[in-house]
């Protein structure tokens, strides 16, 4: 199985490259897009099968031992990360294609967007596959280059401005990461996270608190994390949904993803998780009162994006396996559970002809079908039970209440009141958009939405239900990816089988 961990990396490459080649015949660059992206889902599955049974996987690219070449290893969570990943942009793109199909492909050309979207995707993978440090950092790279196309589609002023903010912000974060990667080559001498393990325990604790920080920094930017995350509202609500959907969903959890793996591998029981409880804390209040105040859907649900970020960072910084598997599941859920709900306000928002509440409202009335793609998602994020989303929330705050201390405490409270806020802002938008009598911004918009985007919402909404249904083995899977990423040895022991050099 070990041949198989470049594969979700090196497939969509080249099937961005071949759909470039296809660039004047859209109909087979679809179906090169969609093979590709099927493709990498199956070996994704494949990968999180071997690593849960078998242990990480793991390879030298070209054939270079480490820490000499490239690592890319396959554990638990990169594994869950991949399937999860794969199963959300596989989605999207087919949404894509049948607002593609609808719209002519106005104001997002296809030549483009699929080599793009592949290129992108491979940026994802390739930051969760990483075994090395600047190998992540060319992965935020790639995921760069790509978003700023991916949000400029159209090349409209607000999206232009956007991009640019995006842009601007993203290479502060990529500056400081390059920077704390030449600081942790200069002390240590390497930059494979394995090898990093017993090297920077080895530095003063001042040393390893100052690139601890840095890299935080770096991540958090990436992450939106208060309060590094005023970027986030103003720039992914202009692009096209299915990139809003993409972004909003996944994008920042690669940044979650990047404090995880640092947080637990590489500065175990460091000194900053008071500060990592403060950062969550603020996150999520000031995500979830930012939510409450805005009348328009895709800025509400990107600063509930916001706050729910706050969840991942305090079972991070609990340092406890029961808050690490709390936030590897709420990962999983959130990932699905977003990407659904932006997909369903574009729906909402062709059906409408705008996303503002007080120019909408009477669609449980128009659109049915649009009220249950909303509304499920909907309430699985506000935490109702039985959903995922209560389930995960309820794990981390009785990780919370389990670790005992003011600022644990303080962190329960607190995520208890954004969740109820949450279930507010929620309710707010389903009463004046579903509820509230008839008062449709566009007369002209269409009566029927596009089977294909339909299809896809259903596939992810049905996605996010099952979520629940399956919530005991996933919850075991992310205990026992918890346990494992706390240990540290089974990580260093894969990629150094006679012992770390």
């Amino acid at each position: 199985m070990n041949s198989l961990v470049p594969l979700p990396v090196v497939m969509p490459l080249l099937g961005a490259a071949l759909t470039l080649v296809l660039a004047r015949r859209p109909r087979a660059q679809r179906v090169v897009s969609v093979l590709v992206l099927t493709a990498t889902l199956a070996v994704a599955a494949g990968l999180l099968v071997a690593a849960y049974r078998d242990g990480p996987l793991v390879v030298n690219v070209g054939g270079w031992p480490a820490p000499v070449g490239i690592v890319l290893v396959a554990d638990q969570l990169s594994a869950l990360m991949l399937v999860v990943s794969a199963a959300v942009t596989l989605c999207v793109l087919l949404y894509s294609i049948g607002e593609g199909r609808a719209d002519g492909d106005e104001g997002t050309p296809l030549a483009i967007y699929h080599p793009t979207y592949l290129v992108l995707t491979a940026g994802v993978t390739n930051a969760f596959l990483s075994g090395d440090l600047f190998n992540l950092f060319v992965g935020f790279e790639i995921l760069l280059a790509a978003s700023y196309v991916l949000l400029t589609l159209g090349g409209t002023d607000v999206r232009i401005r956007a991009g640019t903010t995006y842009v601007v912000v993203s290479l502060l974060s990529s500056l400081i990461f390059l920077s704390a990667i030449g600081l942790i080559y200069a002390a240590t001498g390497t930059l494979n996270l394995a090898q990093l393990v017993d090297r920077l325990d080895a530095l003063p604790d001042n040393l390893r608190l100052v690139l601890n920080l840095m890299l935080l920094l770096a991540f958090g930017i990436k992450a939106a994390v208060f309060p590094l995350s005023s970027w986030l509202p103003d720039s992914y609500p202009t692009a096209p949904a299915p990139v809003t959907a993409v972004f909003a969903g996944l994008l920042t959890k690669v940044g979650v993803y990047a404090i995880i793996r640092t947080e637990t591998l590489l500065f175990p029981g460091g000194r900053v998780a008071d500060v990592l409880m403060v950062v969550a804390l603020l996150t999520m209040l000031v995500g979830i009162l930012g939510a409450v105040a805005q009348s328009d859907i895709k800025r509400l649900l990107s600063f509930t994006l916001m706050g729910h970020i706050g969840y991942l960072i305090f079972g991070v910084a609990l340092a406890t396996t029961a808050g690490l598997a709390g936030a590897i599941f709420y990962v999983v859920h959130h990932i699905i559970i977003l990407t659904t709900l932006f997909l369903a306000t574009g729906l909402l928002e062709r059906r409408a002809g705008s996303t503002n509440l007080e120019r909408i409202g009477g669609l449980g009335r128009i659109a049915p079908l649009l009220g249950v793609l909303f509304f499920l998602p909907a309430i699985n994020l506000a935490g109702i039970p039985p959903f995922s989303g209560f389930l995960g929330k309820v794990g981390l705050l009785q990780a919370g209440v389990s670790a005992g201390g003011v600022l644990p405490w303080l962190l329960v409270a607190g995520g208890t009141i954004t969740s109820l806020l949450t279930l507010y802002a929620i309710m707010k938008v389903w009463n004046a958009a579903f509820w509230r009598a008839p008062k449709l911004d566009s007369p002209d918009a269409p009566a029927r939405l596009p089977r294909l985007m339909v299809g896809s919402t259903l596939a992810l909404v049905a996605l996010g239900v099952a979520l629940t249904l399956v919530a005991g083995p996933l919850y075991r899977v992310s205990a026992d990816a918890a346990e494992h990423l706390r240990a540290r040895s089974p990580y260093v022991d894969a990629v150094f089988p006679g012992g770390t050099p």
